[in-house]
C-alpha cells in the first residue's frame, strides 16, 4: 500500500487522524528522535518533518534516526527544494495555491522533482493554504505571500476547488507554526463541504480540546508541533490523540467509508 493509501486507510478506519510536526532546528539530536517515540507511543497517526526555515544541517541526520526506529509513516514538509532525504518515506508535495509567488507555485517543485524521483520517495500532491492567523508567521514571512482572510471563507472554497480540478490529492489550510489564532471552524467547515480532498488543518492548535473542533468542523487529518515541542510530554500527546480519534469514531459510526462524498478513493 502507498503511504497516500495508508493515511486515507487510518482517515476511513479512524475517522481522523493525528500528524505530528517535527522541527530538527527546535528539537536537535536524540531529542527528536525521543519525541518521535513518544508520538509513537502516543497513537499519532503519521509523523512530519521539516520547516518553513531551517538554521542548521540536521534535516537528514534527523529522518535517518527516525526512520531507523520508528514505524509510523514519516513525511518531509518541505520549506524549499533543499529539504529533500532519501530517509522519508513521502513528500507533501505542497504548492502554495494561496498566493502567487510562483516559486512556491511550481519553480521549487521543479528543483525537487528529479531527487524525488532518484530517493523513490512517494509524492504526495497538496494544495497548500496559509491562512491569516492575527498576526505574522514565519512561513507567511518566508514564502512573501498575503494569508488568505480567515472572514472569507468563499476566496478559500475557490482556491480549494482549483486544487481539486488541478488533480491534487490533498488540502492543507496552514495557520503557521506558532500562530496566534487557528484556522476558525467556520472556513474548515465551508472548504469541507466544498471539495472532496482529504482535508489537512495546522497551526496554532494548542489543546485537546481545539483539535477536537476542528475534526468536528470537518478536518480529516489534524497537524500539532509546537504544542508537543514546547513539553516533550507523552501524557499531553496521548491527550490529543485521544480527542482526535474520540471525535473520529463518531464519524465513522455514522459513515463508515464517506460513500456520501465520493471521497477517499486510491
Amino acid at each position: 500500500m502507498t503511504v497516500f493509501g495508508r493515511l486515507l486507510d487510518t482517515r476511513e478506519r479512524r475517522g481522523a487522524g493525528l500528524w505530528a510536526l517535527l522541527d530538527p532546528d527546535r528539537t536537535p539530536g536524540e531529542k527528536i528522535l525521543d519525541l518521535a517515540l513518544q508520538c509513537e507511543r502516543s497513537d499519532v497517526d503519521a509523523l512530519l518533518v521539516g520547516s518553513s526555515l531551517l538554521l542548521s544541517s540536521r534535516f537528514e541526520e534527523a529522518l535517518k534516526l527516525i526512520k531507523g526506529k520508528v514505524n509510523l509513516p514519516v513525511i518531509i514538509f518541505p520549506g524549499n527544494a533543499n529539504q529533500i532525504s532519501r530517509y522519508a518515506d513521502a513528500i507533501l508535495y505542497l504548492s502554495l495555491i494561496s498566493g502567487r509567488n510562483p516559486d512556491l507555485l511550481i519553480g521549487e517543485q521543479v528543483k525537487a522533482a528529479p531527487l524525488i524521483r532518484e530517493y523513490g520517495i512517494e509524492p504526495i500532491s497538496t494544495g497548500y493554504m496559509i491562512v491569516d492567523s492575527g498576526g505574522p508567521t514565519s512561513v507567511q514571512f518566508m514564502s512573501n505571500t498575503q494569508p488568505l482572510p480567515q472572514d472569507r471563507p468563499d476566496i478559500a472554497k475557490a482556491h480549494a476547488l482549483a486544487a481539486q480540478y488541478l488533480g491534487m490529492k490533498m488540502l492543507y489550510l496552514e495557520a503557521g507554526s506558532g500562530a496566534k489564532n487557528s484556522v476558525s471552524e467556520r472556513m474548515i467547515e465551508e472548504v469541507r463541504g466544498y471539495v472532496d480532498l482529504a482535508l489537512i488543518v495546522g497551526g496554532g492548535i494548542r489543546t485537546p480540546e481545539e483539535a477536537a473542533q476542528k475534526v468536528e468542523a470537518g478536518a480529516d487529518f489534524v497537524v500539532v508541533g509546537n504544542a508537543f515541542e514546547e513539553t516533550g510530554d507523552q501524557e499531553r500527546i496521548e491527550s490529543f490523540s485521544q480527542a482526535i480519534h474520540q471525535v473520529g469514531k463518531k464519524r465513522v459510526a455514522k459513515s463508515p467509508i464517506y460513500k456520501d462524498r465520493g471521497r477517499f478513493t486510491n
